[in-house]
């Protein structure tokens, strides 16, 4: 939905403008999702400044293939799936994961208390996902966050299933010491 006061009645008013590529649209476009779409961005790389690169490479992708968009489904969700995109891309470019291995007992029980989850706000716990090692933020994001199952991350980074559960174990071991020490 529109939350600008620009000229644009509507998303639906928008999104044609888009298609025509006209700028004022593109601009409005651009201010209202930018900041949601930077989140993301940073979600997986941790770094404002690549996440920064993301944005704009995820930007030209959108005004590239807006026209694919059909209407289905939320105009935010194809819009996230674009950015997840780019910045898995980046990752991949990187490879994060060419050091990962699978791992059959990471032997260690998860137990973070619900009290520890609600002493901290949700910029802390993004602000520390954003510190996770590469390969643990990228698998935990795409798991826990965006819903991919871990067939889907083996096939995205070319690794294997059990890679992915061994990357989400420790990431997940890796929050629950940083979040043992806020307690």
């Amino acid at each position: 939905m529109i939350t600008s006061k620009r000229e644009f009645l509507d998303e639906k008013e928008l999104l044609r403008a888009c298609v025509k590529q006209d700028p004022r649209a593109q601009r409005t476009l651009y201010e209202l999702y930018s900041p949601k779409m930077l989140t993301v961005c940073i979600r997986y790389v941790g770094d404002k400044e690549r996440a920064r690169d993301i944005l704009h490479d995820g930007f030209i992708t959108v005004f590239e293939k807006i026209d694919s968009y059909n209407g289905t489904g939320s105009f935010e969700g194809w819009l996230r799936r674009i950015f997840v995109n780019t910045a898995l891309m980046s990752l991949r470019k990187g490879d994060v994961l060419k050091f990962s291995d699978e791992l059959s007992d990471v032997g260690r029980e998860l137990s973070v208390e619900s009290t520890v989850l609600g002493k901290i706000s949700s910029q802390e716990l993004l602000r520390l996902i954003s510190q996770m090692p590469a390969g643990f933020r990228a698998v935990f994001n795409m798991y826990a966050i965006e819903g991919y199952s871990h067939q889907e991350i083996a096939k995205e980074f070319k690794i294997s299933e059990g890679s992915s559960r061994s990357q989400l174990s420790r990431a997940r071991v890796w929050l629950q010491e940083r979040l043992e020490d806020i307690r």
